[in-house]
């Protein structure tokens, strides 16, 4: 097992350690002996790699199931995002699962692996771009707010949303006000909603120009 961590650490692969149960319901029953690899089904690109000419890049804090990454791959695509980033600990990675769930997302919309997430704000907001993160305790409702661009749409992962050490690097916040108890959203179903109004914003604009 220590062979493994350190020839793991020497290539720079991500090492998690988790509880046999986890590991057992990642496998869906088939037989391990404490260790579980997970291979990229797709390739990373690099950030650089996306940057020339993106209008819209989302930048997912942690999302571990990876059916919502999929999910969220595959809305982000059809609401017109260029990328959507992806940290290498504590998140799931491109696995068939999540390809699938992506149902062919993945061939047309760029996944960025990236290292430390605030690092990754305040690269974007070198590269120009806004950085709004959605987060229930945000001042601004989605509807409501002018959205400056290029645009990074910043999601929290399941149960803790948004990091609060994330969200000073946010220059706004951003919330979906709710009707019923439930505070908030799945973070694929939030993602739909806040990324749909950006592309709504988007043919109006369209549409008003043409005319």
């Amino acid at each position: 097992m220590q062979e493994i961590i350190d020839l793991c650490r020497e290539q720079s692969v991500a090492v998690r350690f988790e509880a046999r149960e986890a590991l057992d319901r990642v496998v869906n029953g088939a037989t391990h002996q404490g260790v579980v690899a997970f291979g990229a089904a797709h390739q990373y690109r690099e950030l650089e790699d996306v940057l020339r000419g993106a209008q819209l890049i989302v930048v997912l804090d942690g999302v571990e199931d990876p059916h919502n990454l999929g999910a969220i791959i595959r809305t982000a695509h059809a609401a017109g995002a260029d990328a959507v980033c992806v940290p290498e600990r504590r998140a799931a990675g491109l696995t068939d699962t999540v390809a699938k769930a992506a149902a062919g997302a993945l061939e047309h919309l760029p996944v960025v692996r990236i290292g430390n997430v605030a690092q990754t704000l305040e690269r974007l907001k070198s590269a120009g771009f806004w950085i709004y993160g959605l987060d229930e305790r945000g001042k601004d409702l989605y509807n409501e707010i002018e959205y400056a661009h290029p645009t990074a749409m910043v999601l929290g992962g399941e149960g803790h949303g948004l990091h609060q050490h994330l969200q000073k690097h946010c220059d706004f916040l951003i919330r979906i006000p709710m009707a019923g108890a439930i505070s908030s959203l799945n973070v694929s179903v939030a993602a739909g909603v806040v990324l749909f109004e950006l592309r709504r914003r988007k043919g109006a604009k369209t549409t008003t120009t043409s005319s």
